[in-house]
C-alpha cells in the first residue's frame, strides 16, 4: 500500500494530468494545481519545485499507464489485427473527451512545440511508445518492411480524426472515421 507520501504525489499528478488535458501546459498554474489536487501550496513545493517537473511526472505516469494498458493487450488479444483494431477503439470510447479536449497526447505535443521543444520531447515520448507498439502489430499482420509507415499513417490518421471530429463537434465523424481506418486494417490483413 502507497504511503500517505505517495498518495499525496500521485494526487498532485493525477489533477495536473486532468488540468493539462483540460486547460492546456501553459495555461495552468501552480495555484490550478494546488487547488484541483487540494493540497496547501506549500506542501507541492516539497514533491515538485517546478511546474517542469510536474509536467515530466505526469508524462511519466501517462508512459506508465500506456505501456501497462498495451502490455495487457499483448497478453489478452491473441491476433494482431484484434489489437489493432483495440488501438483504434480507443477513440471511439473517448468521443466525449476528445470532442472536448482533443488528443490528451496531441494536444499537449503540439502546444510544446509552439514555445518549449525541449519539453516537447518529452511528451513525443509518448507518441513513439504507441508508434513503435503499433510497428510490432504491423510486423506480425505480415508487414515487416512496411510496419514503421504504416504505425505513422495510422497515428497520423487518428491524430486527423480527432482533430476534425473536435473543431466540427461531430462524433459521427469521429464514429465513420474509425469505421474507415478498421476497415483498411482488415484490408491489410487480407493482403498480407
Amino acid at each position: 500500500m502507497p504511503s500517505k507520501s505517495e498518495r499525496t504525489r500521485q494526487r498532485i499528478i493525477d489533477a495536473a494530468n486532468q488540468l493539462f488535458y483540460r486547460k492546456g501546459y501553459n495555461r495552468t498554474s501552480f495555484t490550478d494545481v494546488v487547488e484541483e489536487a487540494d493540497v496547501p501550496r506549500g506542501n507541492i513545493y516539497y514533491y515538485f519545485k517546478s511546474k517542469e517537473e510536474i509536467l515530466k511526472a505526469v508524462i511519466a505516469h501517462r508512459q506508465e499507464t500506456i505501456a501497462n494498458m498495451l502490455a495487457e493487450w499483448d497478453k489478452t488479444i491473441k491476433a494482431p489485427l484484434d489489437r489493432l483494431e483495440r488501438f483504434v477503439r480507443i477513440m471511439y470510447d473517448s468521443t466525449p473527451a476528445l470532442l472536448r479536449s482533443g488528443c490528451p497526447m496531441g494536444s499537449l505535443t503540439v502546444e510544446l512545440a509552439k514555445d518549449q521543444p525541449e519539453l516537447k520531447e518529452d511528451a513525443k515520448a509518448l507518441f513513439d511508445l504507441f508508434q513503435r507498439w503499433l510497428s510490432r502489430q504491423f510486423d506480425e499482420l505480415g508487414y515487416p518492411d512496411e510496419s514503421r509507415s504504416l504505425s505513422m499513417r495510422l497515428l497520423a490518421r487518428g491524430q486527423g480524426l480527432i482533430v476534425i471530429a473536435q473543431v466540427y463537434q461531430d462524433p459521427g465523424f469521429l464514429e465513420q472515421g474509425t469505421q474507415e481506418l478498421n476497415r483498411w486494417l482488415e484490408e491489410l490483413e487480407r493482403y498480407a
